[in-house]
């Protein structure tokens, strides 16, 4: 995976998180629990807390995603988006609340104490056999972080990174990623809490840190002196890695976060929202 401002680099991390599942798949594969002409209107919706939306997410929340690790700022990213769905949805600010949801929880099996979950939660084959997830709402692809003047930080092929030590959280597609392109000679130093990668690269006990790109530009730009990033890749091999909001499944919600995503993709919500916080996560090298 799941995940302060982004300095300079972003406008944007922190895994994610894009944790270990099959390759991503589109969010319609995940069968939706009712017709989507369910009406949508707030007093007809089924929540967690009667009159409150409660949205999850991890602690603490890093930036570009939020910021100040305060989600009810709507700063952030995915604060911003979630506002944003919350809004298409009929709800204000104060009728908002935010739980705090681990990020292997929140696509864990079992009932759910939030009614949409935002955490840098990649949309896969195997998270959507036990969680119901919205249509994407930012497409993401993983980066590759190193020491400058390292022994990997001139790599511009993922075949020269197999030799490397790498360190990435548990139960990320950044794990997979690790597992699955990069494919490492040696068994790569697994964290169970994002920070702790990060910490490892600082420390030198990894030679080069996988990382959703966003919070990469935030590692060198805030957390890692003396850092950059070695390049980007897909995850997936070819069908695009797409974070989604996490419902428990079989959620009457969905039909109706689907449909709120979809409209502020439609009028350019999303990608303005986008540009705000994550506009400086490009111009990566692609590794080949």
């Amino acid at each position: 995976m799941a995940r302060p401002l982004m300095l300079l680099a972003l406008a944007v991390a922190l895994v994610g998180c894009a944790p270990v599942d099959e390759p991503a798949a589109t969010a319609s594969s995940a069968p939706a629990a009712s017709s989507a002409s369910t009406a949508c209107t707030k007093e007809q919706l089924t929540l967690v807390k009667a009159g409150k939306l409660t949205i999850g997410t991890d602690k603490p929340a890093y930036e570009p995603w939020f910021k100040d690790d305060d989600p009810s700022n709507g700063q952030g990213f995915e604060s911003a988006v979630a506002f944003a769905v919350a809004g298409e949805l009929g709800f204000d600010r104060s009728e908002i609340e935010w739980a705090t949801v681990k990020f292997d929880s929140a696509f864990a099996p079992g009932e759910k104490t939030f009614d949409f979950d935002i955490n840098q939660v990649s949309i896969t084959a195997d998270r959507a056999k036990v969680v119901d997830f919205s249509n994407g709402y930012y497409t993401v692809k993983q980066a590759v972080v190193a020491l400058k003047g390292g022994k990997y930080a001139s790599a511009k092929t993922v075949a020269e990174l197999r030799d490397a030590k790498i360190g990435v959280q548990v139960g990320t597609t950044s794990f997979d990623a690790v597992k699955n392109v990069i494919k490492p000679s040696a068994d790569p130093n697994v964290y169970s809490e994002q920070i702790d990668a990060v910490n490892g690269l600082k420390n030198k006990q990894v030679d080069a840190l996988v990382v959703d790109l966003p919070t990469a530009f935030y590692v060198t730009a805030a957390q890692v002196e003396d850092s950059q990033i070695v390049g980007q890749f897909s995850a997936t091999g070819g069908t695009p890695e797409e974070f989604g909001l996490v419902m428990e499944k079989g959620s009457a919600l969905k039909p109706c976060v689907d449909k709120a995503v979809d409209a502020l993709k439609s009028k350019g919500e999303l990608a303005k929202i986008e540009q705000e916080w994550l506009g400086s996560a490009v111009g990566a090298p692609e590794l080949s």
